[in-house]
């Protein structure tokens, strides 16, 4: 029987839905405008990639703390709005000939700076809007939608390029406004969950509950180890693809929608997953497999790059969509409402503030070692010591599940002797 997440939820997966398809547009775009356009080096593609997560270390404490303060169905919908200006401000730049990497790098870090606060709001968002029983199934949902959008992004991307070169990022600017529609359709939710406690009090809290919490504890471990590695590998993939491989745009759009199928298969069999073998369980296995299957970019160009492309970022995407679907009803099990704002800003702020330094690391390094390896080896060398760091990540993780057994133990033992 298919459950029923209610009129809200399906306003908010609607919007979301769309967003992400402009999302994966940007994504593609950018990297492609600054190789074929700029013509940027791997190192300023790896400063513009850690542009995307510089608000996470600067604004991630505060967003958490004024999230919890201010309405959060509002505050959503002002981020989706200063992202589409942002976002609109790259082809208007390049139309009058002003666009420089340091001009791309401030409009990408103004999207970041809003995703930042539009993040905190997000987690609320689907306990808000669904039962608490219902969170596995509205986080694959969510999951299934930001998969099917890597489907269909990058071709979508790819052609957008091809037709309409940095106007295509205009497209990814009018997803920001559906999504702002949706929230202004919904009714009212989110409200200020804290109105005491200083700036300083709140912030050290969330970091504190999630050292606190042995299961948060862990997670937040492996996110990092995972977050170290992980971004080496996302940023270079482009600069191996066009760069060290020769793929033209459309076979590396056609790859990367190729890919994401595997993305979708997770979104959709994690649930059933983690329901035989336990959400901790899935996550750790799901945490190395997801690593590991990355090192498959290295039997390229033995094999055709933009298939080997392909099947490795597949078979990425899925493990990758088990771990996304564990996690945040892992995280959330662990805690109140009234402290869920700052516990994720602070995960998110511990979690994804090594990632800028990480995809800066990526595009540096391959920058260092093209000299002497050339720009395929390099990118080769790079991204399989980015994976195998990444891959580190399994190990706090395989702790998880026992402690989540216990807890559930205590759980029934309480409630028959209550």
């Amino acid at each position: 029987m298919r459950l029923s997440l209610g009129r809200e939820f399906v306003l908010f997966w609607s919007g979301q839905t769309v967003s992400l398809v402009g999302d994966r547009i940007t994504v593609f775009v950018v990297p492609t405008l600054m190789i074929f356009a700029l013509d940027a080096s791997p190192f300023e593609v790896g400063v513009v990639s850690m542009a995307q997560y510089l608000g996470i270390p600067l604004l991630g404490p505060i967003a958490g703390v004024l999230v919890d303060r201010w309405n959060k169905r509002v505050t959503m919908l002002v981020c989706d709005l200063v992202r589409l200006a942002a976002i609109a401000a790259v082809p208007i730049a390049y139309w009058a000939g002003v666009l420089t990497t340091p001009l791309l790098f401030v409009c990408v870090a103004l999207v970041s700076g809003a995703t930042i606060f539009f993040n905190v709001g997000y987690l609320v968002a689907v306990p808000a809007t669904v039962p608490q029983d219902r969170l596995v199934h509205a986080y694959s949902r969510l999951e299934g939608s930001r998969t099917v959008s890597e489907v269909a992004g990058p071709s979508i991307a790819a052609g957008l390029y091809h037709a309409l070169g940095a106007a295509a990022l205009l497209v990814d600017a009018a997803t920001y406004l559906v999504s702002a529609a949706c929230f202004t359709a919904m009714r009212p939710w989110g409200t200020a969950t804290v109105h005491q406690g200083s700036v300083r009090s709140r912030l050290a809290l969330g970091f504190r509950l999630n050292w606190a919490d042995p299961v948060l504890r862990r997670v937040v471990v492996a996110a990092v180890t995972l977050n170290s590695g992980g971004p080496v590998f996302v940023t270079v993939l482009p600069v191996l693809a066009y760069q060290g491989l020769g793929v033209q745009v459309a076979a590396y759009g056609a790859a990367m929608s190729a890919a994401a199928v595997g993305a979708v298969l997770g979104a959709l069999a994690a649930p059933r997953i983690g329901a035989r073998l336990g959400l901790g369980r899935t996550m750790a296995w799901a945490l190395l497999l997801h690593c590991l299957v990355g090192l498959g970019v290295l039997a390229a160009p033995a094999l055709p790059p933009p298939v080997v492309i392909g099947v490795t970022i597949g078979c990425y995407g899925f493990f990758m969509s088990c771990i996304n679907v564990c996690s945040a009803p892992i995280r959330q099990s662990r805690m109140p409402a009234e402290n869920q704002g700052v516990m994720h800003a602070a995960f998110r702020t511990a979690t994804w503030g090594v990632i800028p330094l990480a995809a800066l690391a990526g595009g540096s390094a391959v920058t260092l070692l093209t000299p002497g390896l050339g720009v395929l080896d390099a990118a080769r060398v790079v991204m399989a010591v980015g994976t195998l760091l990444a891959a580190l990540s399994f190990l706090p993780a395989l702790g998880i599940q026992p402690l989540l057994d216990r807890a559930e133990r205590e759980r029934v033992l309480n409630g028959s002797t209550a």
